[in-house]
């Protein structure tokens, strides 16, 4: 599996949908935990949001479905960082289904540091963050990171088809 493990959880039966699989919401539910773990790992817990009144905001998220995922098993969570600027964290998550080892999704999630308040900012990740950011993008690079973004729209069919 391509990134650092960060998470893993169980398949809850009132994942599966009518198909027999985890139904597709889920496969976000799934990502949100791991991007609360990689919140932890960075240092961006409880005890800090709590301390500077910063935390994460998503921005966007694309799922890209590539394999089911039966109501027997486990999914396990990889993250690697595909960029990070002053104030933004572009985080790819592999998502493989357990036992078979199957990579069942890739999820990439564009987040951005915000002090909140009465009027929510973005701010700069502190310097121990930005480290912390640093030092997993050496880790689990974005080489090998699922198929990548790519702009959602039906294009025209190839004549003759």
């Amino acid at each position: 599996m391509a990134g650092i493990s960060i998470y893993e959880t169980p398949v809850l039966p009132e994942w599966i949908d009518y198909n027999g699989h985890v139904r597709d919401a889920y496969y976000g539910v799934i990502a949100s935990s791991a991007c609360d773990a990689l919140m932890d790992r960075l240092g961006i817990d409880a005890a800090y949001r709590a301390r500077t009144h910063c935390t994460l905001y998503t921005l966007e998220m694309h799922v890209h479905f590539l394999n089911e995922v039966k109501s027997t098993g486990r999914v396990a969570v990889a993250v690697s960082v595909l960029g990070a600027d002053a104030k933004r964290l572009h985080a790819g998550f592999t998502l493989t289904s357990a036992p078979t080892a199957t990579v069942a999704a890739t999820v990439e999630m564009m987040l951005l540091h915000v002090q909140q308040g009465a009027k929510p900012a973005s701010t700069p990740f502190p310097s121990e963050v930005a480290a912390r950011i640093a030092a997993l993008s050496a880790a689990a690079p974005a080489a090998g990171f699922g198929p990548g973004s790519r702009a959602l729209a039906l294009r025209p069919a190839a004549r003759g088809a």
